[in-house]
């Protein structure tokens, strides 16, 4: 477990000092939502699309933040120096912690965004839901996106290989993601127990990746050293 909180903590403290999140990722992120709202332009069509437009915004920024957390070691080697020191099941859940933490922050930020552009109303009785949505959801981007990061590490073209690799992946994550938060934000079209068996999907789709990633960490970045 100390490995595990050791490389978190270096990934997290790498995007603290460079301010990548802050400074490029959320206010890519955030003018999504504000083009898509320009776009739409219709407060009832908003209203219905917003929990899918805020998972279209998390996931294409979360392909900036898998981008910038390998390009960092791999330039410097810092990626083979881990496996080689340690156990690279722990090097895969350490880096795919820090990225879950950027992302569910990020997922934060843009729930806010959905509410103050699209008029999104949550009730307190949905809050536990939307919560639950976020953190299961961006634990599922943060294994994939971590997996794939680190086969596309080493590739010329990484930055156009990775979203033709990684979206089709995500398309299932995507849909329940989607479908439940919009339970949670109260649309007609779904009701909160549906919104919860769709949260269940999302565990399932999490641990799946979590195991094969913890798997399959070690022989993909061999194949690629």
């Amino acid at each position: 477990m100390n490995v595990i909180a050791v490389i978190a903590k270096k990934d997290l403290l790498i995007e603290w000092r460079t301010r990548t999140l802050m400074a490029r990722v959320v206010p890519f992120a955030l003018l999504v939502l504000v083009m898509f709202a320009v776009a739409l332009d219709s407060e009832p069509l908003l209203l219905r699309a917003a929990a899918g437009l805020v998972w279209l915004a998390l996931l294409f920024s979360t392909m900036l933040v898998v981008q910038r957390s390998f390009d960092v070691e791999t330039q410097d080697g810092v990626l083979d120096t881990l496996l080689a020191c340690a156990n690279p099941s722990r090097v895969f859940f350490g880096k795919a912690t820090a990225l879950f933490v950027q992302l569910f922050a990020l997922g934060v930020v843009l729930v806010v965004g959905a509410v103050v552009l699209y008029g999104v109303a949550i009730s307190g009785d949905r809050v536990v839901l939307l919560v639950t949505v976020v953190v299961s959801a961006t634990g599922g981007l943060a294994v994939v996106g971590t997996l794939y990061g680190a086969v596309v590490a080493n590739l010329i073209g990484r930055d156009s290989l990775l979203p033709l690799l990684v979206l089709p992946v995500l398309a299932p994550l995507l849909i329940a993601a989607s479908r439940s938060t919009e339970a949670a934000f109260g649309s007609n079209t779904i009701d909160v127990a549906n919104g919860w068996a769709w949260v269940g999907v999302l565990v399932v789709y999490a641990v799946v990746f979590g195991s094969a990633g913890a798997l399959a960490f070690a022989p993909l970045t061999e194949s690629d050293a």
